[in-house]
């Protein structure tokens, strides 16, 4: 498993390159613009804004330099503006999607909040995604683990993952299998990228 809960092997993902590093690689790890009517990049998240994509890699970094260098203008081989806080938004954009995601999850039954609801579906493998926030106490979430074959993700903070569950904060959370799970990890996966934290983390493999 890669970094952002990407698997490595997954060879049935569509590949872009990124304008900024170069690399080819699959286009979930990747964030695609557009051109809108009056010039300007337009981040297009959902990937389904009409128009030719211009794909750079989930990294602020990666996005600073497409910025910085004039990089869209260069791939779309035209005049473009691209507003220079474009990073953070593009962050804030995917943190609300990821947000949005984990609460729809929540409605359908298919989540939980709290350390002991977590370690219990954690015990009864119930859980597909390890949710911890961000600014939690790392002896509290060393105390659990990544559910095997499944994901954890640190990208979140406690009053973030709060406003998916109804709450003021949340420091623990779980996904079960189905639903839109995987659409989380895809999203959790960009943002981890995004913040720059490494999925390699608190949380402990099961002995």
């Amino acid at each position: 498993m890669s970094r952002g809960g990407r698997d490595k092997d997954r060879d049935d993902d569509p590949e872009r390159r990124c304008i900024a590093t170069g690399e080819v690689q699959p286009k979930r790890g990747l964030i695609r613009f557009v051109i809108g009517p009056d010039g300007q990049v337009v981040p297009d998240l959902a990937e389904k804004l009409p128009g030719r994509g211009i794909w750079v890699a989930a990294d602020k970094a990666a996005l600073q330099k497409a910025v910085g260098k004039n990089l869209f203008s260069r791939a779309a081989k035209a005049p473009v503006q691209a507003d220079p806080n474009l990073p953070d938004l593009v962050e804030a954009g995917v943190a609300r999607r990821l947000i949005d995601l984990v609460s729809l999850t929540r409605k359908a039954g298919r989540a939980v909040a709290g350390f002991e609801k977590v370690k219990g579906w954690l015990a009864e493998g119930r859980a597909k995604v390890l949710l911890q926030a961000s600014d939690g106490s790392e002896r509290g979430k060393g105390k659990l683990w990544t559910p095997t074959g499944g994901r954890w993700f640190g990208c979140l903070t406690a009053s973030e993952l709060g406003l998916s569950f109804g709450r003021d904060h949340v420091i623990h959370g779980a996904l079960a299998k189905g639903g839109l799970t995987d659409k989380v990890i895809l999203e959790a996966g960009r943002l981890t990228g995004l913040r720059g934290h490494d999925d390699g983390n608190t949380a402990v493999g099961k002995e």
